[in-house]
């Protein structure tokens, strides 16, 4: 069932009614909406509103750190429609240890997002072709944008690695 204002939005309407265990919250906010997907579904949701309500854009996926609350992370996709001109954001909850999954087989764009994620904020994407490092040296410990990551950062020398 989808809180009141999320029925003034046809796509997250659609969305409910395709898949109605999916929304488990969200918000429609300065005509923007977001909706929170429950994670399991995440891979489902995306194929609907790809292939049938035309998001034939992944803009981004980022993630933020709530620790130390759990679910401690929540994973964010934006997803813009050239069709109707309509921008949409998505927010799934992982807990700490948790996996989430890949999707690069939707949109080939989440490869590098969903890698760069992993490096910073340490979440896994199941099912993810080449879930490496992308920004940080490969023998880096840690992941440097989780709020328990000291401010200091840790000793690393860069020239082991040339």
């Amino acid at each position: 069932m989808l809180p009141e204002p999320l029925k003034e939005s046809p796509t997250a309407v659609a969305v409910a009614h395709r898949e109605p265990e999916s929304v488990v919250g969200g918000k429609l906010d300065r005509g923007e909406l977001m909706l929170e997907i429950a994670p399991d579904r995440i891979s489902t949701v995306c194929r609907i509103l790809k292939n049938e309500l035309k998001f034939a854009r992944l803009v981004s996926v980022t993630a933020v750190d709530w620790h130390p609350a759990e679910p401690r992370f929540e994973v964010v996709y934006h997803l813009h429609s050239f069709e109707r001109n309509e921008r949409l954001r998505l927010k799934c909850r992982v807990a700490e240890g948790g996996e989430i999954e890949s999707l690069t087989s939707i949109w080939k764009s989440a490869d590098w997002y969903e890698r760069e994620v992993y490096d910073l904020f340490g979440v896994v994407f199941r099912n993810h072709p080449n879930l490496t490092r992308i920004l940080m040296p490969e023998a880096w410990q840690g992941h440097p944008l989780r709020k328990d990551f000291p401010v200091h950062g840790h000793k690393y020398d860069y020239g082991e690695q040339a």
